[in-house]
């Protein structure tokens, strides 16, 4: 995409961005939450049979997708893009919120009687039916013109996430998946291609991405990243979802990070799972809720949560 007027390139910072340092505090007429926001716990296994059709919520949320799509990629690059900085320091685009207040309102006609969980507007109803939304996943992307950015729409059931849907219009690229219905990736040529990880067996074989050693370091776990970078073949920091992507098509083995909320991974797992992963929080629960993911590709799970519980050696060297 050619740089518009008193633009620059993909990923550098314009001037003519404004950004408002803007506290954002309450939800009144509209305006974003700032508080914490919560799923409902798993009341089951998330490797449970599910006894369900989920294949019109699973229509529904890709019609999700493509209305974000439009509101999104149309202030995406824009030189008047306006961004404010909420309460815990992080950037909120005019398109974040717009986008996720699109989503909300097919949902409040299409399923009014389901609660909604969002990045930019906290939670709403009461259900065991939760849509969980993330408008734009990667604003700081946005907001710099670099496409890499995600629409994450998921539909959580009894607090597992069942359906799932990643969309990157920027780059024309999207995955999406279903309960029982298989996790899917659109192509070139039109026709959808069906998901699978990869066969990997072996640590020493494996390609991980870690997303970023700050992450791991605020937590006390740099000895654990460093662990693995030795185990391994290969380690990256790929990004926020894309990732977890890679993981699903079998371009991948592991991915995992610190500091996720809910709605920034339930989109995510039915898409890793439904390829034939696995999806956990990095001590093996069943749960979006505890601030850390990790994703394989199902074979090496165990091989690599022993890795990361395993204290390295001490003592004298020789």
């Amino acid at each position: 995409m050619p740089a518009r007027s008193g633009e620059n390139q993909w990923g550098e910072p314009r001037d003519n961005v404004t950004i408002t340092t803007a506290f954002i505090a309450n939800r009144a007429c509209g305006a974003p939450y700032s508080g914490e926001v919560t799923s409902p716990a798993a009341s089951a296994s998330w490797n449970a049979p599910f006894d369900g059709d989920l294949t019109d919520d699973l229509a529904l949320a890709l019609r999700l997708a493509d209305a974000a799509d439009a509101v999104a990629m149309a202030r995406f690059d824009a030189a008047d893009l306006d961004v404010q900085v909420k309460a815990d320091a992080t950037h909120v685009t005019e398109a974040d919120l717009a986008t996720e207040r699109a989503i909300r309102g097919i949902l409040s006609t299409e399923r009014p009687g389901d609660g909604v969980l969002g990045e930019e507007f906290g939670t709403s109803g009461d259900s065991a039916r939760q849509w969980i939304i993330d408008p734009i996943d990667g604003t700081a992307n946005y907001l710099k013109g670099i496409p890499m950015w995600t629409t994450l729409i998921a539909l959580a059931i009894d607090g597992v996430p069942r359906v799932g849907v990643a969309s990157q219009p920027a780059l024309g690229r999207r995955w999406w998946a279903a309960t029982e219905l298989g996790a899917w990736t659109n192509t070139p040529g039109g026709e959808p291609a069906r998901l699978a990880v990869s066969g990997v067996t072996n640590l020493a074989d494996a390609s991980v991405s870690f997303q970023s050693i700050a992450q791991w370091d605020e937590v006390g776990r740099s000895d654990d990243l460093l662990r693995l970078s030795r185990a391994v073949w290969r380690d990256r920091g790929y990004g926020d979802t894309w990732p977890y992507m890679l993981l699903a098509e079998g371009r991948l083995e592991f991915v995992a990070e610190f500091g996720v909320k809910e709605y920034d991974i339930a989109a995510l797992v039915p898409i890793v799972m439904e390829a034939g992963g696995r999806f956990t929080d990095i001590d093996g629960a069943d749960s979006i809720a505890s601030r850390s993911s990790l994703a394989t590709n199902g074979a090496l799970h165990e091989d690599f949560l022993a890795l990361l519980t395993t204290p390295s050696p001490t003592g004298p060297t020789r």
